[in-house]
Parts: C-alpha cells; structure tokens; sequence
C-alpha cells in the first residue's frame, strides 16, 4: 500500500508544479486551487508512504516520478524542447526509480 500512496503523491506533485506555473503569482484562482489542493495530497501521500519506507527511497521516488512527469508533459505540450539525449535521460531517471523499487 506504500508504495501505491508513493506512486500517487508523485503524480499529484507533477500536477502542483504544472498548476504552480499558471497561477501567474497566485492571481488565478482555478490553478491555485489545483495548485493547493494537489500539494497537500503530494506530501500527506509521501508522508503515509514514509510510515513503512525509508525516507531517502521515498523521497527520491516521489521527485523521481514528479520531475519525469513534469518534464514529459512539458516537452508533449511543446513548452520544452524535445531531443534525443533530454528523453535518454527521463527514461533513465524513471529506471532509476523502477531500480529504486525492486531494491526494496
């Protein structure tokens, strides 16, 4: 069950961060509210992930799985750019966090 709420917190970090982008200083009321509502949902999900993890495993799985669906998200939308080393290295980044997992 851990590592469900792991999973989820993750992907509820990558929507804080994409929802913080369009807050436009917190002057949009739709994306703050994502933005709250999505950031308390990440950290009470690490923080009941963290009840059976180790707290480095959970922490890096959780930015792991944020950071690579931000990236990803951006690049698809064409607010990032897209080339061949910068998807070698996400891949790389979401087989660290796999790796992470099967250590366990």
């Amino acid at each position: 069950m851990s590592w469900l709420f792991l999973v989820v917190s993750g992907v509820l970090e990558a929507v804080w961060a994409l929802a913080l982008g369009r807050t436009e200083g917190f002057t949009r009321v739709v994306p703050s509210i994502v933005f709250g509502v999505a950031l308390i949902g990440s950290l009470v999900g690490l923080a009941m992930a963290m009840r059976t993890l180790p707290i480095g495993t959970a922490y890096a799985v959780w930015v792991g799985i944020g950071a690579a669906l931000t990236v990803g998200y951006s690049m698809m939308a064409g607010e990032e750019s897209i080339s061949p080393v910068r998807v070698l290295l996400i891949v790389a980044l979401v087989g660290c966090v796999v790796g992470l997992k099967l250590t366990h």
